[in-house]
């Protein structure tokens, strides 16, 4: 038995940061009804990466909704509302990250859910906070690893800001949201209380950095300073960076002694730095003489030197060469995924978690807009909740 299994959630969320947080909840256990607009469902479903689509909706959609349901209503009609209301009675999690103001004006807001259902656990997602001067701005990923000091913090003294090449301010937010679903679960389970969670992209953001932010913040207010060099972690000093070896190949060196790494290396130039206080004053100069003396050989050449000294470094590793290595291969990280009909077929990565030592798989695929409302409005006889006289525009947006 996984550990959320009996426990409902409701998704109405979009894109990547609140439905990877249903996501997580699934691969634990927990059934996520994905409440979606009927026919287009999603926006998600069209925002192709790469232009790939798999059986008509874009692969990063199937990425992360794998094993939901899909519960098609328009919230703007009185019926299917009734009917989303009854279903929310019955839940346990509602997530949703729409702009600020918006669930409230559909009449779901947090007073108005909780006035339905005092013990759920109310989970929201916005760009920025409910409140400031950017609450209303777009929160996307770009823009807030642009606003949040992300962007600039990377890349060598002389680049400019460089990006992450990954949406980390959703996939963070997301994790977030989920630790504080868990913990609204938990004391539920003590008090029979229900709560609200918020999180935002821009406050995940921020923790993300909150080794560096600390060390400025009691810094006396000194900025971070990129090494010119391979840089890597603007508070660290030499040798931490990548660098390129003879062949094309490249190797990571991490924290350790400039003096220890110069004798391994057979690097004679090294050995005028023992003071450790210059191995970050003088980083930049450390690491020009290592990109030089790195070059002379391959990677596989100093991982044989260094690895049985125990120096903390690694191969750069393409995805290809990745996949091939016994290493990968031994987590069992990816899985096939699929609709019962066949369709919607792709190889996956499964959930990190083990529990009881015990990996988690789910090999359902996204489900197309709508597939259970039927199964779902029988069991939770959601029809027979619309009051007398209800009247609802199935095909409504």
């Amino acid at each position: 038995m996984k550990p959320l299994e009996g426990l409902l959630v409701l998704d109405f969320s979009q894109f990547l940061a609140g439905p990877s947080a249903a996501l997580r909840l699934g691969d634990l256990g927990a059934r996520v009804i994905k409440i979606e607009r009927p026919v287009t469902g999603e926006l998600n479903r069209q925002l192709s990466i790469k232009n790939r689509m798999v059986d008509g909706d874009s692969m990063l959609f199937h990425t992360i909704n794998r094993s939901k349901e899909s519960y098609a209503a328009n919230l703007k009609d009185s019926e299917d509302l009734e009917c989303v209301r009854a279903l929310i009675k019955q839940a346990d999690v509602l997530i949703e990250n729409f702009r600020p103001g918006t669930m409230e004006k559909l009449g779901l807001g947090y007073d108005a859910v909780k006035a339905l259902n005092g013990g759920i656990v109310y989970a929201t997602v916005t760009g920025y906070g409910g409140e400031g001067p950017w609450r209303d701005k777009p929160g996307q990923d770009l823009l807030i690893q642009s606003l949040s000091g992300l962007a600039w913090l990377n890349g060598n003294a002389d680049q400019p800001p460089v990006p992450f090449g990954l949406a980390v301010a959703d996939m963070f937010a997301g994790a977030h949201l989920a630790q504080g679903i868990l913990a609204c679960l938990v004391r539920r389970g003590r008090t029979g209380e229900g709560g609200r969670v918020e999180v935002s992209l821009l406050e995940s953001a921020l923790d993300l950095q909150f080794e560096v932010l600390t060390t400025h913040l009691n810094d006396g207010g000194e900025l971070p300073q990129r090494s010119a060099v391979n840089s890597a972690h603007a508070y660290l000093g030499a040798p931490y960076g990548i660098y390129e070896t003879a062949g094309g190949g490249y190797i990571a060196l991490a924290m350790g002694s400039v003096i220890r790494l110069g004798e391994l290396l057979a690097c004679k130039e090294l050995a005028a730095y023992q003071d450790p206080k210059s191995w970050f004053t003088e980083r930049d100069d450390i690491k020009r003489i290592l990109v030089n003396h790195m070059r002379t050989r391959s990677t596989e050449d100093w991982l044989a030197v260094l690895e049985p000294a125990d120096y903390w470094c690694a191969d750069v590793l393409t995805w290809e060469r990745l996949f091939a290595h016994e290493g990968f291969r031994a987590l069992g990280m990816v899985q096939e995924i699929g609709r019962p009909d066949g369709t919607g077929r792709l190889r996956t990565t499964r959930c990190p978690i083990r529990i009881n030592g015990e990996r988690l798989f789910d090999d359902r695929a996204a489900p197309k807009v709508g597939e259970h409302n039927a199964a779902i409005e029988r069991q939770y006889q959601l029809r027979s909740a619309v009051p007398d006289g209800g009247e609802g525009n199935r095909d409504g947006a």
